[in-house]
């Protein structure tokens, strides 16, 4: 591997690392070189890829935390300065929107929406900038969504209001810190294979020929397609890159709205 893609020595910290794209991107950042701070609710699912992680011969401390709660984060945080001393890479990616109409969607759950999407992802961008200012460096990372700068209808207007503040959360952070040595980016997937996906489609088989219509690769993606992100932004491979909004779409925010998937030929 590169030097420029070589995590050694680096020690991450990734929120939702039981499954899906947390997962995927903790043991990438694993096989890189790094240690991995493992943060979950589902500690037991913690807990598995720490040991995958530790298969590997990298260190790995999993952490129940709830992420719409700064006392778990601030603990958490405090796990890291003990086992480790230090944070060089912040991968927010925990955190679930209520999705209902905008008309009959309670105060509630957009506050419960909000807490979990960008209350708790400051919180954690925070201590981690805190400790990163101190030491010069360091990288984060907040997942948004296509969500976060177009209109998914469908019910998530708390979800895109959310993701909408977390990319911007992420270009301010990026221009306070930066001259500092701490850079923030955000990554905005597509739709992504994940357990409430396939609940979604199964419910409304139509839901998959409108997702499909919209990725010219021509399929969904992948929790694993993260990975190579993941290393990228860690790495001092992006040394120059900060607040940008990195599309992880198959294509979708380049396809014009009435655009056609495939090798149809028209008449001019």
């Amino acid at each position: 591997m590169s030097d420029l893609f070589d995590l050694s020595g680096k020690v991450a910290a990734v929120s939702g690392a039981a499954s899906g794209m947390g997962k995927a991107m903790s043991l990438a950042l694993a096989e890189a070189g790094a240690d991995l701070v493992l943060v979950d609710l589902n500690l037991e699912g913690a807990q598995v890829t720490a040991g995958e992680i530790e298969s590997l011969g990298r260190q790995a401390l999993a952490v129940r935390c709830d992420v719409s709660q700064p006392d778990d984060i601030r603990a958490m945080f405090a796990e890291i300065d003990d086992r480790f001393g230090q944070i060089d890479f912040l991968g927010n990616i925990a955190g679930e929107g209520v999705r209902c109409k905008p008309e009959n969607i309670s105060l509630d759950d957009v506050e419960k929406t909000w807490r979990n999407l960008v209350y708790g992802r400051f919180c954690c961008c925070q201590e981690a900038g805190r400790r990163m200012i101190a030491a010069g460096k360091g990288s984060i990372m907040n997942l948004g969504s296509l969500a976060s700068i177009t209109a998914l209808g469908r019910g998530h207007i708390a979800y895109s209001m959310a993701m909408g503040a977390v990319v911007q959360m992420t270009r301010e952070l990026s221009t306070e810190w930066a001259c500092r040595g701490v850079r923030v980016n955000s990554i905005l997937p597509a739709q992504i294979h994940n357990p409430g996906l396939e609940a979604r489609m199964s419910a409304d088989p139509r839901l998959a020929d409108r997702y499909l219509s919209g990725l010219p690769v021509g399929h969904l993606g992948d929790s694993n397609d993260i990975r190579g992100l993941a290393v990228f932004l860690a790495s001092d491979a992006s040394s120059f890159i900060s607040g940008a909004l990195i599309p992880m779409d198959g294509g979708n925010l380049a396809m014009n709205a009435g655009g056609s998937v495939g090798a149809e030929v028209f008449a001019e």
